[in-house]
């Protein structure tokens, strides 16, 4: 014990070597060592490897005169690989500074020299002068499929033999491209135009007849185009004129339990004169509401007609010649989906009338016992803009600011008919 410690070595002792570090100056004529990484391949111990300088001179826009920057390529070659340093070098030893250490056992000295870093990629030499075969899309395509069929799912199986089952071959319908473009120049003949489509699409909207170039909103729908002349004078007032309160009035009504009639039946009967007009446009739309709900009657004719008690019978026979339609195998009269949606049509261009242009749909939508997503649509299917009014019309039309919130269908000019969609096959 006591041999072995004696031969341990103090701190302090003088039997240290001392060691000198020293920082070679950089030399730009002097090539020193180099660092060199490998990602891929190492190369044997016994390649040889050379450095290769270059001069690149720095920025010719600034004025002062500096040393050219000496830009380096280590290159290596074995017996079938070369190696060669990329340019991802400088980037990876950028913001540092790799040294090797040198030491002289004669001076005891270390010297550190900068080394600058090497990243080489490889080439095989077999391979080198071998260019790539560019390949089709066609060819592209029939190796994925090859692969997808060998490897694919089901589904992919089965796409892949969709796909080849629906190609079209080009080179056998170049015989046929001409014949196959003269039928169809032969046929694309005889379709309509761009006007004339408009036109048979707007002779066959569910509503009434307008004047597409009219100058004011109440010139679009006539009056008479909606309800005929001698129906309009058969519609009889007195009655309603004559009672003495709101109560018997709504009585008198074909269909009382509607908001939307009451309420304008209330503000014709504040105004100090009533508007002889307007109450008979009430007394259809009242008598519409009644003959909507009694559909189950329209092909009883005098069922149909003690159900709208009050109504002339020249208008109950309007009402079906207008909407409803008779069946040819059974005889029978009944309202379809058409006939129907005609009808709301019919009394929506009355009600626009009523309400100066601007109805609340929401309301109607209730009283008619109908989503208002089916009810706004067929306003602008007349033509009509859903939305709120402006500060400026609701003063127009004596509204207070409160109404501001509720959405009306609003007749404006020029008259703006919603566009057909065209649906997408699905495939």
């Amino acid at each position: 014990m006591a041999s072995s410690s004696a031969q341990k070595r103090k701190r302090g002792s003088n039997d240290l070597d001392e060691v000198t570090l020293r920082v070679a100056a950089r030399n730009e004529a002097e090539v020193g060592p180099v660092l060199a990484c490998f990602p891929a391949l190492q190369p044997p111990k016994t390649t040889p490897f050379c450095l290769y300088i270059r001069n690149a001179s720095e920025d010719e826009s600034n004025t002062e005169k500096k040393k050219p920057r000496k830009e380096s390529i280590l290159v290596g070659e074995a017996e079938t690989v070369e190696f060669v340093s990329t340019e991802e070098s400088q980037p990876a030893s950028a913001g540092c500074s790799y040294l090797v250490g040198i030491y002289d056992k004669r001076t005891k000295t270390t010297t550190l020299r900068e080394a600058p870093l090497h990243i080489l990629s490889r080439q095989v030499k077999a391979l080198k002068n071998l260019k790539s075969i560019e390949v089709s899309s066609e060819e592209r395509i029939k190796l994925r499929n090859t692969l997808g069929e060998t490897f694919g799912t089901k589904k992919a199986k089965a796409a892949i033999r969709a796909q080849e089952r629906n190609r079209v071959d080009v080179d056998a319908m170049q015989g046929v491209a001409g014949h196959l473009q003269q039928r169809i120049q032969a046929n694309t003949e005889s379709l309509p135009t761009q006007a004339e489509a408009k036109a048979t699409a707007d002779s066959n909207r569910l509503i009434p007849t307008y004047d597409e170039n009219a100058q004011r909103p109440e010139d679009v729908y006539k009056l008479h185009d909606i309800i005929p002349e001698v129906e309009f004078n058969a519609l009889s007032i007195t009655p309603l004129k004559a009672a003495a309160t709101m109560h018997e009035r709504k009585a008198l009504l074909p269909h009382s339990r509607s908001n939307w009639i009451n309420q304008h039946l209330s503000l014709i009967f504040s105004a100090p004169k009533p508007n002889k007009t307007h109450l008979k446009l009430l007394l259809y739309i009242s008598a519409m509401f009644a003959f909507k709900n009694a559909s189950k009657l329209v092909n009883d004719k005098q069922a149909l007609q003690e159900r709208l008690k009050g109504v002339p019978s020249v208008v109950v026979d309007g009402l079906l010649s207008r909407f409803t339609e008779t069946s040819r195998d059974k005889n029978q009269t009944k309202i379809t989906p058409q006939a129907e949606t005609m009808m709301l049509t019919y009394m929506f261009a009355l009600c626009l009338r009523v309400d100066d242009y601007a109805t609340d749909t929401t309301l109607l939508a209730k009283d008619l016992s109908i989503a208002v997503t089916k009810v706004d649509p067929l306003f602008k299917s007349l033509g009509c803009k859903v939305g709120t009014l402006s500060p400026s019309e609701l003063k127009r039309l004596g509204l207070p600011d409160s109404a501001a919130i509720t959405k009306r269908a609003i007749l404006k000019i020029p008259l703006e008919f919603p566009k057909t969609r065209i649906q997408r096959a699905r495939r």
